[in-house]
């Protein structure tokens, strides 16, 4: 039959290569990734044979089978599968880049293990870690017997099978070993290896074992025609006087097949007599994590439903956690032990999509299709159980402060994406949120533990949105509040601001925003009448600078918020903060007609105690169209944008109010710059005063 040749996709040329070339002691776990690849064709035909039991014909017992062979340096890898046709083994075993080959070579280079190839789905070509030539031989009940080969330097082939025996169904994989890497096709070797990573996968692995038997027979026996017996002779030392007979001793070797996965599922067994070790080994040979979990759960559901489940809350958060185009793959679906699907988007809610485990269900049936389970309501009780029990889980992981930290750090924006999401566990999960503060310094601080320190005449709960902590830290919006003692919460994740949408309160108490209009702060009679006689004060300066801004802002008021800037940008109370407004832009794929109605209109709020306010309240108050009043609120509204988080659309006319600010500052007198800047009216001399306040503002 004639052999066909077929080139290797690049980035799986360069895994090949980096796979070869480079250095690495943990070798074992290709053995690992190869077992594994064969208990998943296992599961795709024991599937496929609930609604079709032909499907079994070609091979009704289904296991894995290792066969060392020493004298020809040989490890065999069987498994009575789903096997793969001609198609297949062109497109899965090299033609076709897996989405995690780019990812997974990333990884390598900034120093992951190699024990991660199996998370990138790529765990096949751990097999030249070990071997310099790979045969792949498989049978698929749609296909003929074929074999794919490649010793890995940039090619494979594909051959018709006539040579060997035919499997049936199934793969076997041959490795052709490496000089150095003689020690896999030890007998102890592979068993330390099955129990370490493969000891709770669902079929029997075999091992062929050479077992030698003795016979002892007398001398004046036949002679033992079989060539391969070895003879020899021994004397029977009997220290009387008897006769000594020689005898002969054969020894047969025969091969027998050895199941080394003889533990039962885990998840049956009762969590009291399961061991954290146990729990650990079972969550990697689930995972194909290097690491250990870092909590679990392990739990039964009996009544009028029965299901058994271990959930697993893994020690980091894996890389394409948030990934759209990711196959779900963190909960197994079994039903009554029988592996049915591990993608099934409806067991487990998205924001929660970072635990793995296993369910097993008594009473789904067996041959259920996606179809039949969407619509499952046994499968929504699962689910709404499941997340009982995460909630639960988690609330003990808060128990310990330095792992909960360590717990926050990777899923933080789970939760948050949960409190947007769940509404039916959002006060639960609010219990989880944490964030730094303006009283918490270098530790977060809960929403339960901000409310035990609120002031008696404290009312709401106040928070600011922003960048980064530092771009928070010092915003003008918390001058009053800090020193009116009340605590602001700083939320400077992008999903904070979706999550406190959703969050209106928290233990009756509202959550409040800082940098949006109608902040109500509790003040006394006294306070009260001082600030409405402040507004009366400043009704001019409020009129004359709207109609400088226009319809650069709604209006313009006194402020309650700051003490010491001169002036804040406040959204309205429905509509976008400067924070979002900026996440939003950020958007590649947005939809640029939703800013038009949800950016919010923003209101221009003094400080009637700054003296740059105050002075120009004096200017206005003295004369209305003083000239330079226009230049300065400009000015004043351009710093006002970059303080309270927004961008500044005109930069170019920013720069040259502050470079006229610089010359106005060292004294330099530019004809020609206020010809091309007639536009804008000159700062007089006599203004200096002015100008170099100004610089004051940040």
């Amino acid at each position: 039959m004639s052999t066909e040749t077929f080139s290797f996709q690049a980035e799986i040329s360069q895994l090949m290569s980096l796979i070869i070339n480079t250095f690495y002691s943990n070798k074992e776990v290709f053995l690992r990734e190869l077992v594994s690849n064969a208990s998943d064709a296992l599961d795709k035909i024991r599937y496929e044979s609930l609604t079709d039991p032909s499907k079994l014909d070609s091979e009704k017992e289904l296991f894995i089978r290792i066969t060392p062979d020493k004298e020809n340096k040989i490890l065999s890898i069987r498994d009575t599968g789903i096997g793969m046709t001609k198609a297949d083994l062109v497109n899965n075993l090299g033609t076709i880049a897996k989405s995690g080959t780019k990812a997974f070579m990333e990884a390598l280079s900034s120093g992951a293990d190699i024990s991660m190839i199996g998370q990138f789905g790529v765990g096949f070509y751990s097999a030249y870690l070990v071997a310099e030539r790979v045969q792949v031989i498989s049978k698929h009940n749609d296909d003929e017997q074929y074999i794919w080969e490649s010793a890995a330097g940039g090619s494979f082939t594909i051959t018709r099978d006539t040579v060997n025996p035919s499997l049936g169904r199934g793969t076997e994989m041959r490795l052709f070993m490496k000089e150095d890497q003689l020690e896999y096709l030890e007998e102890k070797r592979i068993k330390e290896i099955i129990k370490k990573h493969s000891e709770f996968i669902g079929y029997p692995i075999q091992l062929a074992v050479e077992k030698e038997t003795e016979k002892e027979v007398e001398d004046d026996e036949e002679e033992v025609k079989d060539t391969d017996a070895k003879i020899e002779e021994i004397e029977d030392e009997d220290e009387g006087g008897k006769d000594k007979k020689k005898k002969k001793t054969i020894k047969e070797k025969t091969v027998e097949n050895e199941e080394l996965n003889k533990t039962k599922p885990l998840w049956t067994r009762n969590p009291e007599d399961i061991t954290n070790e146990e729990y650990a080994t079972f969550y990697k040979s689930l995972t194909n994590d290097w690491a250990d979990h870092m909590a679990v759960k392990h739990f039964a559901i009996e009544g009028q439903l029965e299901f058994r489940a271990i959930l697993f809350v893994p020690s980091r958060a894996p890389f394409d956690m948030f990934e759209t185009k990711k196959k779900r793959n963190n909960i197994k679906l079994y039903v009554r032990r029988v592996f049915i699907m591990d993608d099934c988007e409806d067991l487990i809610p998205e924001w929660l999509n970072f635990i793995k485990g296993i369910v097993d269900s008594e009473d789904l049936p067996l041959n259920i299709s996606r179809e039949m389970l969407q619509q499952n309501k046994i499968l929504k009780v699962i689910k709404k159980n499941l997340v009982k029990k995460c909630l639960e889980m988690f609330a003990e992981i808060a128990e310990d402060k330095d792992q909960f930290t360590k717990f926050y750090e990777a899923f933080s924006k789970n939760i948050k994406l949960g409190v947007h999401e769940d509404s039916q566990n959002r006060a639960k999960l609010s219990e989880l949120l944490r964030y730094y503060s303006t009283k918490s310094s270098d530790e977060m601080t809960s929403l339960k533990d901000y409310v035990t320190r609120m002031p008696e005449k404290q009312k709401n709960i106040y928070y600011i949105t922003g960048e980064s902590r530092e771009a928070v830290e010092n915003s003008p919006f918390i001058e009053v509040l800090k020193k009116k003692g009340f605590e602001v919460l700083f939320l400077v994740d992008p999903i904070d601001e979706y999550c406190v949408a959703q969050l209106k309160e928290y233990d009756g108490k509202k959550l409040i925003s800082v940098t949006k209009e109608g902040l109500e702060l509790e003040e006394d009679e006294d306070e009260k009448k001082a600030r409405e006689a402040e507004e009366k004060s400043y009704e001019s300066l409020c009129t004359q600078i709207k109609e400088i801004l226009g319809d650069k802002v709604e209006k313009v008021l006194i402020s309650n918020r700051i003490s010491e800037s001169p002036c804040v940008l406040v959204t309205g109370a429905y509509g976008w903060s400067s924070n979002m407004e900026r996440i939003m832009k950020a958007q590649a794929l947005r939809d640029s007609s939703m800013s038009s109605y949800m950016a919010s209109k923003k209101s221009l709020e003094l400080n009637p105690k700054n003296s740059i306010i105050k002075t120009l309240k004096a200017k206005v108050d003295a004369d209305k169209n003083d000239k330079t009043v226009k230049d300065l609120t400009l000015l004043m509204y351009d710093v006002a944008l970059i303080v309270s988080g927004f961008s500044i659309e005109k930069t170019d006319i920013f720069a040259d109010r502050i470079n006229r600010m610089i010359k106005l500052g060292l004294a330099i007198d530019d004809d020609d710059e206020e010809a091309s800047t007639s536009d804008m009216p000159a700062l007089e001399a006599e203004d200096v005063v002015e100008a170099s306040e100004m610089e004051e503002v940040d």
